[in-house]
């Protein structure tokens, strides 16, 4: 809950107001009070409220004008309207108009509590979200985003070897964005004002690869009519990333070897040496001492590239940075496709957080690329993330046992107010129920 989560009640019955107040004191919650409706206007005004509870029949500012000076000035507060009999269409309404939720005279002290328990962990997410969108804000886009200890310390550790001109060779699973930190090294290193170039090295055939890299000369072979530049001789003075480093064969091993020692290669068909001075960052997508055991990658060239090994730790060990990734994902492609998803349901966040991720980082770009796609709304939910959801239970599956009617309907009241954040206004529209139906429901299920 939010440590400095202020409330304010609205009531000009002193038994109500005293009521309300007294029954969230039994639950360790602290509220401040306003007999005054004119009174309570110059609070939110002076003070921006994080949830207002307030009657919607009173003398002089009724609970729909409270409404609108608590959104005007706190747009992500919450206010909760009290209603007596006869003004339900009215707190309907007032739901329309951005209200939180309501509570009925006379009310059961649980449910009063339920509802503010409910509406303090939605300010909570509020600014949950809030955070998390400023913090990706601040991550430049090349950069690694996260902020969890094993990243951090990765970050230090990129910032002390960056300076130093050695090779670095890169580990990790897939998707965990090996690239990016090949890009980091560099950026934070002194040839960030020469050219950064990434190779897929397992993307190319042998023959194709050493002539993509170190050039041929006129005749080498069938289509080669004049010389022509290779990618070290390009990238001269800068840094190459050489990703899938093990997808090389043992000829060309050997040719990338004299590179690393001695700082000169042969253009294909070429007789005459060639210097160069480039960095190498090399990444593999398999256990590269493995594969020297193997006898499929060379011991020597292995140990000249293992000089400075740099580990990405996989998403799934640092869970703490999904919901950071999530919001920079929303920020970049909402940009893209036009859309703004600028929150994260609970809900949703807890499905993003539970996911192996075995694509990591990548799988997770994905994912959110495709719900800011599908998505018609400004929050993400669960029905945005099939491929998540369809991990946990879900009571509308058509290969589910059967089950009573009693639990079925549990269970949908259930899945209701996961999707909309514990929102019951909205839980009950989706269901076609009233408010007051869905109320007594949920106090018949003890949910």
């Amino acid at each position: 809950m939010p440590e400095s989560c202020s409330i304010l009640i609205v009531e000009d019955d002193p038994a109500m107001r005293h009521l309300i107040r007294d029954t969230l004191a039994t639950e360790g919650i602290t509220a401040q009070m306003s007999e005054d409706s004119r009174a309570a206007a110059r609070l939110i005004a002076e003070s921006p409220i994080d949830i207002v509870i307030t009657d919607l029949m009173m003398p002089h500012l009724d609970g729909m004008e409270i409404l609108a000076r608590a959104r005007e000035h706190n747009p992500d507060g919450v206010v909760i309207l009290i209603t007596g009999y006869g003004t339900i269409e009215s707190a309907v309404a007032a739901i329309r108009k951005g209200a939180y939720d309501y509570v009925q005279k006379p009310f059961e002290p649980d449910a009063l509590t339920l509802t503010i328990r409910r509406a303090m962990e939605h300010v909570r997410l509020v600014r949950e979200n809030k955070e998390l969108r400023a913090k990706a804000g601040e991550q430049r886009g090349g950069e690694l985003i996260g902020s969890s200890r094993k990243m951090v310390e990765l970050k230090k550790f990129i910032a002390k070897i960056a300076p130093f001109d050695t090779t670095v060779l890169i580990l990790g699973e897939t998707g965990t964005g090996k690239e990016l930190v090949a890009k980091l090294i560099h950026q934070w290193s002194s040839r960030s004002a020469q050219r950064f170039l990434p190779v897929n090295c397992g993307a190319l055939a042998e023959t194709l690869l050493e002539s993509e890299l170190f050039g041929h000369v006129r005749g080498a072979f069938t289509g080669a009519e004049s010389d022509k530049k290779g990618l070290f001789e390009t990238v001269d003075k800068g840094t190459i990333f050489l990703d899938e480093i093990n997808s090389i064969s043992p000829a060309f091993q050997v040719k990338l070897l004299r590179v690393l020692q001695e700082g000169t290669y042969l253009r294909v068909g070429g007789r005459d040496p060639r210097s160069v001075d480039v960095r190498i960052i090399a990444a593999a997508n398999v256990d590269l001492e493995k594969e020297v055991e193997a006898g499929r990658f060379r011991s020597d060239l292995y140990y000249r590239l293992n000089v400075v090994p740099v580990q990405i730790p996989p998403l799934r060990q640092r869970r703490d940075d999904i919901a950071l990734l999530a919001h920079h994902f929303l920020a970049s492609h909402g940009a893209k496709y036009g859309k703004s998803i600028t929150s994260i349901s609970a809900r949703a966040l807890d499905l993003l957080r539970a996911y192996p991720w075995p694509g990591n980082v990548r799988e997770l770009e994905n994912v959110l690329e495709r719900a800011i796609i599908v998505a018609d709304e400004d929050e993400l939910q669960p029905a945005h993330l099939p491929k998540l959801a369809a991990s946990g239970e879900d009571p509308t599956a058509p290969n589910d046992p059967l089950m009573s009617l009693e639990e079925m309907e549990k269970r949908m009241i259930v899945k209701g107010l996961q999707q909309t954040g514990g929102h019951k206004g909205k839980t009950a529209e989706i269901l076609g129920i009233s408010p007051v139906s869905l109320w007594r429901k949920i106090k018949k299920h003890d949910l």
